[in-house]
């Protein structure tokens, strides 16, 4: 089992910055990849951005590309995902989850084992 706790989000005008932050507990997470999704009031879950258990490998949904960066420390069993030029489209819960995997990056929803409670991002225009 791994335990997922994501924090960092909040408040921010349109244009600003947050980064957030998942922390994972449990069996030894860096041969978890890890990823990013996000969901809006009515909407389904979507992905966002992605990273490989070694770290060397990324992958980002068209709408966050060039704005957001996923990176992680495996150190520290921490994810981030720092998020620029943000917009209102941006605001949802952002949900951290894990899949014990150390040869892709998965991208979909199904693919992930583990998910966090979430944490909310809201971006005011």
């Amino acid at each position: 089992q791994v335990q997922l706790v994501e924090s960092g989000g909040g408040l921010v005008q349109a244009g600003g910055s947050l980064r957030l932050s998942c922390v994972a507990s449990g069996r030894t997470s860096s041969r978890y990849a890890m990823g990013w999704f996000r969901q809006a009031p009515g909407k389904e879950r979507e992905f966002v951005a992605s990273i490989r258990a070694s770290g060397d490998s990324t992958r980002y949904a068209d709408s966050v590309k060039g704005r957001f960066t996923i990176s992680r420390n495996n150190a520290l069993n921490t994810v981030y995902l720092q998020m620029n030029s943000l917009k209102p489209e941006d605001t949802a819960v952002y949900y951290c989850a894990a899949r014990n995997t150390m040869m892709y990056v998965p991208t979909t929803r199904r693919e992930y084992e583990y998910w966090g409670q979430g944490t909310q991002v809201t971006v005011s225009s």
